[in-house]
């Protein structure tokens, strides 16, 4: 089956990102990290991953990422679909899924740090049909040996702590019920309050306090809205770490200088 991957590049707000308007663009998505715009470096990995996948960018204006060189030979290439964003990062989910159907791999333009390999395991793991939705995350210790600075913030369960790569895997239109946890924005560990409206009292408690591993409180999320939703841990940390302020900014370029 042909890889489907959904690239999110809308804006959050009608104000301009601190990011984009420091580095003179009009979308967040077009900072340059390592002098290539955000959003191509992470639409090339994607295409390189699989030389048939079906890419689609999910962007409030097309016309303004167009000629940013990744996308223009991607989009005259005819492997690229341009799909209309929505305010809130779910009614863009849902609307780009109309248009690409399932199974589908979603990410973000600022996953900058985003791997073929991650991608092809995803997949995979999306293959066995063991969930309807799959969350990749990383580990505490994995991220921080990957960059000290690389996130400041944990979900700390049973265990240990992680972090969510923001790559996900949905296999089925039933799987959408899952997004709604992210209808206030996600971002969890920044705004605990989120938990709630997302996920109810008793699993931000399960959050808050460590009551529970990685994989019970998936169990939990799955009872909520009625689908297998499971997280794949990933080892690689840096996948954890995107572009959302000037300290991930710096931290994304250190990685790249070093892989080279």
């Amino acid at each position: 089956m042909t890889a489907k991957i959904l690239v999110l590049a809308g804006r959050r707000s009608a104000a301009l990102d601190p990011l984009a308007k420091a580095a003179g663009v009009t979308h967040k998505c077009l900072v340059p990290v390592r002098g290539e715009a955000m959003v191509g470096r992470v639409l090339r990995t994607a295409a390189d991953a699989w030389p048939d996948a079906e890419l689609f960018l999910s962007v409030d204006d097309f016309s303004a990422v167009a000629e940013e060189p990744t996308v223009a030979h991607l989009h005259a290439a005819g492997r690229l679909t341009p799909i209309e964003a929505r305010f809130h990062i779910v009614d863009s989910v849902v609307e780009a899924s109309r248009i690409t159907g399932f199974p589908l791999v979603i990410t973000t333009a600022d996953n900058v740090l985003m791997t073929a390999d991650a991608l092809h395991r995803l997949a995979a793991e999306g293959d066995k049909k063991e969930a309807d939705a799959i969350v990749v995350m990383a580990e505490k210790q994995d991220i921080l040996a990957a960059h000290p600075d690389g996130q400041r913030r944990f979900y700390e369960m049973k265990g240990g702590g992680y972090s969510n790569c923001n790559l996900f895997w949905l296999g089925s239109e039933a799987a959408l019920k899952a997004t709604e946890s992210f209808r206030e924005g996600g971002q969890f560990a920044k705004h605990p309050s989120r938990i709630v409206k997302a996920f109810g009292i008793l699993n931000l408690i399960r959050f808050r306090f460590g009551l529970t591993t990685l994989e019970g409180i998936f169990r939990h999320i799955s009872r909520r809205f009625g689908v297998r939703v499971r997280p794949m841990v990933v080892t690689d940390g840096r996948l954890a770490i995107d572009v959302d302020n000037e300290r991930t900014h710096r931290v994304a370029e250190e990685i790249l200088a070093r892989q080279g």
